[in-house]
Formats: structure tokens, sequence, C-alpha cells
């Protein structure tokens, strides 16, 4: 049995038609740069969201590197951030001229973790941090509750890295409500960052991003800086740049938008049935691997433990032997993948920037950890094939 990381090839064989009806329909109108279909796609991406504006961009990266320039930073100027994410989470803060500072992660979200942040921001007497970019990594939000109030006790504006989370949900808590109030990823922080990049939970035919905001003079912002920071056409109030989301890209994932719910709860399906297999296997006693965990909001007033809402944009496991077991999955037709193999603070880029950064769960997790295939057209044999092999491996 051949079991691929990620087969796009399923979900266009019910999309098909509708998707090229939608890129037909904009070829026809001759409005190949903005106009209604990015407007729309705005507006659907910021209601689903729960956030109040929505500017769609060219990628998920370029969504963080406009979220950073509408703020202005620039050389001289650090942020803080996880040293456990995909390259575009730092690579947005080098290309400002800024400097990224790093807090380890949660072992068990894979997350940044908030005590570890708050040790960095106590140490910046001089004050020199001027963002904090956590990222919702995997499907799961970071734990905001604890970093809003930071972010509020240090005057500092939120930019959540939602790449791999739209739709994930986080408990935040509510005044007069006793157990808080869900929001989704993105619409908590001044900004939220969002890819739909093919292998998103939210895929384009390309690539393309958002962001979204509930802070009407940022959302003007980002706006002016997507558009050569020019208004009226040829007249530059800021230096941006073309960070225009293509209308194509737009009318395509506007098809695909009303199935998202539907394609989430078929992750979360296959992500029970993977818990359940493994389990019953007897590998997660053996301590061989572990499966992911939905986290809990730990918030002071909360009512008791309030789950987090997991998408999954990837199951990821803990491992032992973690590259033999890469390569005996590749043996026997399994995709898999490994997210993500160097630490930020690791890369060979970041030169003396990265020396002495004491990351040591994020390293672990560099190590240890295996991406499975978790998209939601995956069939329940092939998860018990995965299983099977697996437990072979390790038999």
């Amino acid at each position: 049995m051949k079991v691929p990381l990620l087969d796009l090839q399923a979900q266009l064989e019910y999309l098909e038609d509708d998707i090229l009806a939608a890129v037909t329909r904009v070829v026809k109108s001759t409005r190949y740069i903005q106009g209604p279909e990015v407007e729309e796609f705005e507006k659907e991406i910021a209601e689903y969201c729960g956030a109040a504006y929505g500017v769609g961009v060219t990628s998920g990266t370029d969504a963080l590197l406009i979220s950073l320039m509408s703020l202005g930073i620039g050389p001289g100027d650090k942020v803080l951030t996880t040293p456990y994410s995909f390259f575009a989470t730092m690579g947005v803060i080098l290309r400002v001229g800024a400097i990224p500072v790093f807090a380890d992660i949660d072992p068990i979200s894979f997350n940044i973790d908030p005590a570890k942040m708050e040790e960095v921001l106590a140490a910046d007497t001089s004050r020199e941090i001027k963002a904090i970019i956590p990222v919702h990594l995997y499907g799961q939000c970071a734990d905001m509750s604890a970093i809003m109030e930071m972010a509020a006790r240090y005057g500092l504006p939120v930019i959540e890295d939602a790449a791999q989370a739209i739709g994930a949900e986080y408990p935040l808590p509510a005044a007069g409500a006793a157990k808080g109030t869900y929001k989704r990823a993105g619409s908590m922080g001044l900004a939220g960052c969002f890819s739909f990049f093919p292998s998103k939970n939210l895929g384009g035919i390309g690539d393309a991003g958002m962001v979204v905001t509930q802070d009407k003079d940022f959302a003007e912002r980002l706006v002016l800086m997507r558009n050569h920071g020019a208004h009226p056409k040829y007249y530059h109030k800021l230096v941006g740049g073309n960070f225009r989301l293509d209308p194509i890209q737009a009318a395509a994932l506007r098809v695909k938008l009303p199935y998202l719910e539907r394609w989430h709860a078929g992750r979360c399906a296959n992500a029970r049935r993977y818990d359940s297999l493994f389990l019953q296997s007897g590998l997660v006693d053996a301590q061989q691997i572990v499966v992911p965990k939905v986290v809990y909001s730990q918030t002071p007033g909360a009512d008791g433990r309030i789950p987090n809402v997991h998408i999954y944009n990837q199951y990821i496991l803990r491992v032992a032997r973690r590259n033999e077991l890469r390569e005996w999955l590749n043996k026997n037709d399994i995709g898999c993948e490994v997210y993500y193999p160097v630490p930020l603070h690791k890369q060979e880029c970041l030169g003396d920037i990265g020396a002495g950064v004491q990351c040591p769960e994020a390293e672990k997790a560099a190590d240890t950890t295996i991406a499975l295939p978790i998209y939601p057209e995956l069939t329940e044999a092939m998860q018990e094939y995965v299983v099977e092999k697996i437990v072979q491996f390790y038999s």
C-alpha cells in the first residue's frame, strides 16, 4: 500500500470543476490585480476568524513581514519568538534588520513556553524587545492568555504566526464568563498571519496569505504597505512593497473555505484513530512513541481545565530512533516528514546571533519528532497500515 504524506489529488477530485469555474471567472473578468475576489475573500476570512479586517497578501511569509514593517520594526530592535518553527518566522525578523530573541518551547505542545518568555522579557532591562511572535505550531494555539497578559504588562504588540492553525481555537478568559470565550487563532493579537500554501488545512493552488486584525488603523497601514505604500496611486506615504494577493488564488480559496470545518473534523477523527491504534499497539506504554497532546488552559479564573481546539495541520509523534524510523517508513511507501530538523537558533545563516542560545527542548524536539499523514481523505485502512509498519519497526 502507498500512503503519501499529503494527497492534493484526492481533494481535487471533488473540487476540480468548481475551482476551474472560479479561475475562469477571474480570467474572463480581466480583473487580474486585487478586485472583487480578493475583497470578498478578505471579508470571509476575517469573519471566519472573528476579526474585524482581513488584508490579503502574497504568502504567509509576507503576512509576517508586512506586519513587522507596518509596526516600524527595524535595525536595532529585537523580536521575541520561538526557536522551533518554519524558517519564515525568524527570516522576516532578519529581513527588516531586527534581531530574533528566543524563548524555549513547552515539550508537550511544542509551542513557545510562557515561563521562558517571562525570563527573557525580565532580562531585557533596556527594553530592546519591540514585539512578540508566538507560533501556533502544527494546528494548536500557543498559551495566548499568558502571552497576551505578558504583552500587555510589557507594552508589546503580538503578531500571531497562525500559518498552520486557521480554525484552531483557544479559550481566552472573558469578563463575566466563568469558562472564558473561545477565540480563533489570529484574532487575539494585534495581527494574525495565515498561510494558504497548498499543504495547509486551507490550501491554495499556489502561494497566498492573509493578515487579520481588529485594529482599523493597523489594517489601513497594511493595505498601504502591500501596494508600495501608495495612496492615491503614485503618491507614496510609506516604503512598502508588492505584497498583493493574486485574485486567482482568492477565487480558488473561496471555493475551498466552505469545506474547511468538514476537513478539520476529518483530521481530528484521523488523529483520534491514530491515538487509539497506537495505544492498542503497546508502543505508547513501551515509551517507544509519544502521541500528540491537546493542551489545556491553566488561566486563573477559568472554570477547570479548558481544552484548546487542535486542528491537526500535522500529526506529530515523538519517537525513539527517529531517523531510522523515517527510512523504514519511506522504504514501505509511507510518507513522513521532519518538521523541523534544525531549530532556528542553530541555523547557519544566523551566525553569531545564535551563539550561546540555550533552548534544549527545541533541540530535543528537532531530534525526536516525525509527522505522519493526517489529511482528511486518509482512509482507515491507510492508517492501520501506517501503524502496522511502525509496530513492525519497533518489534
